[in-house]
């Protein structure tokens, strides 16, 4: 933040006038544009919701992209109105979580949720998952260019859990941003071994405490998760908007109910789990060598 530093009072300046300041140039500093693309409402909230309201506080243009208006979640019986779809709700729910992380623009590609992998909804030829790539890729590019994108967030390649619209998220992000010419493109991830970690801490300050172990993940279903922290390139610190990314969860209610794990989380584990975002970005590393996406720009 810049401030003015203040002036001397006119009436200390007595000795002769003062002679006018010379005109100068203002100079403007460009901010730089963050294009974060997802799957399904309420992915953006929990995978890149702290580098986008990080980016929008420090003066950079946010816009998300969602693939699909993410028709096939589901919610408790009588949640919706009367006569009311799925997909209007969290449309709903999208625009007043992007407001929360300072998205100034979002968009929707228009496919329909695929499901999860291995559904007959993955064989519909409107679902993401049967869209071709180059088509895909061009209606997103065509935002890219719009706004003169610097920065693209996708997924890892294997969307990391398996989702097919999540895969199908990094092979469009990332020929789009081959297509209009986005040369920054982090793929976020899942850290596998901070997971790993984690789990083993609270599990043994649980024990430390005389609380009974809840059920352990299956180690079998972790190690599928993401991608091991060597492969990994970039760490961003988001501790500082984790309020905002709880905020945006609870924003898509249709989705992440107020009983959800994630808003049962203790604060302590809701920061551990969600204070650092994670990112690959082809050419750095080896290790993680960046912690701002928008760092130079």
């Amino acid at each position: 933040m810049f401030t003015l530093s203040t002036m001397p009072r006119l009436s200390t300046l007595r000795a002769r006038p003062v002679p006018a300041a010379p005109r100068r140039c203002r100079t403007f500093t460009r901010m730089a544009t963050l294009v974060s693309f997802h799957a399904h409402p309420d992915d953006e909230c929990i995978t890149c919701g702290g580098v986008m309201r990080k980016a929008s506080d420090e003066g950079h243009r946010v816009v998300l992209v969602a693939a699909t208006r993410g028709e096939h979640g589901e919610v408790e019986p009588g949640f919706l109105d009367e006569g009311e779809q799925l997909w209007r709700r969290r449309v709903t729910e999208t625009y007043a979580a992007a407001g929360i992380l300072g998205a100034h623009r979002t968009e929707f590609l228009g496919y329909v949720d695929s499901g999860m992998m291995g559904t007959p909804s993955n064989d519909a030829p409107d679902s993401f998952w049967q869209a071709p790539i180059e088509q895909a890729a061009e209606k997103l590019a065509g935002v890219l260019r719009e706004e003169n994108a610097d920065v693209l967030t996708v997924y890892d390649d294997h969307g990391g859990y398996g989702h097919p619209d999540h895969i199908q998220v990094h092979r469009v992000g990332m020929r789009a941003a081959e297509l209009a010419g986005t040369a920054r493109v982090y793929q976020q991830t899942t850290n596998r071994d901070h997971l790993k970690r984690g789990i083993a801490v609270f599990r043994a300050q649980a024990r430390a405490a005389g609380i009974a172990d809840s059920p352990r993940p299956d180690p079998g279903f972790v190690e599928t998760l993401g991608t091991p922290e060597s492969q990994i390139t970039c760490a961003v610190d988001v501790s500082a908007y984790v309020d905002h990314k709880r905020r945006a969860m609870r924003a898509h209610a249709s989705q992440i109910s107020e009983q959800s794990m994630w808003l049962t989380m203790p604060d302590q584990a809701f920061l551990y789990s969600f204070g650092t975002e994670w990112f690959i970005r082809d050419g750095q590393g080896p290790g993680i060598t960046e912690t701002d996406l928008m760092a130079g720009l």
